[in-house]
């Protein structure tokens, strides 16, 4: 089973839609999918109360779990089948992300284009270097606006921290943020072909470069 953990120190960067899309672009390749929601806002979770209504849809199960439980549901999950597993954690620091990140294959870190979210990512980079150094991290620019700027000056400064940037950038789409609260993806229902084209690239890249 292939997990990856998605975490960053900051709330607000869109751990969760990411975290959803990405298990879904394996669930309608028909993989064997599941998110584990460790947030306390279960905000993952009640995407999945959201689905079980949502019509003929690809199979996507979300579990939550305390931080304790990591290891355990990891073998739950693995015992079931489950070919890939996306993690989605709070917007702290805690014991939780560190677990994530120590279990992962790659751990996926969200940053908005703002200086302060760059800062959350040093943080980020930091805790997993520490707590899994064995394990990648990604930076993926998310919610970037075509008429801000500042994203490449964003890059530029996580690269000089170390970090690994993703080259697939995931736009402020409205059909993205839409799509969950209907319990579904744009992988279910491509209402945005742009936003469609950037969750398939992002998938395909992360699935390429670190073999998932």
């Amino acid at each position: 089973m292939k997990t990856v953990a998605v975490v960053c120190s900051k709330g607000g960067v869109g751990k969760t839609l990411l975290s959803l899309h990405l298990a879904a672009a394996w669930s309608v390749a028909n993989q064997a999918a599941a998110v584990l929601d460790l947030d306390p806002q279960a905000s993952a979770a009640n995407w999945g109360d959201r689905r079980e209504d949502a019509g003929d849809v690809a199979p996507l199960p979300v579990q939550t779990a305390a931080a304790s439980r990591v290891a355990a549901e990891i073998k739950r999950f693995r015992a079931a089948g489950c070919s890939h597993l996306v993690i989605d954690t709070g917007g702290t620091l805690d014991i939780g992300a560190r677990n994530a990140a120590r279990v992962a294959d790659l751990v996926l870190v969200p940053c908005r284009p703002s200086v302060v979210d760059m800062e959350a990512v040093a943080s980020t980079l930091d805790l997993v270097r520490l707590a899994a150094p064995d394990v990648p991290a990604l930076v993926v620019l998310n919610v970037v606006s075509q008429v801000e700027k500042g994203a490449d000056e964003v890059e530029d400064a996580i690269r000089e921290l170390g970090g690994d940037v993703c080259p697939v950038r995931i736009g402020r789409r409205v059909a993205l943020a839409r799509a969950i609260d209907e319990g579904l993806t744009i992988c279910d229902a491509p209402t945005d072909e742009r936003a469609a084209e950037e969750i398939d690239a992002l998938h395909k890249y992360v699935c390429r470069r670190y073999k998932l």
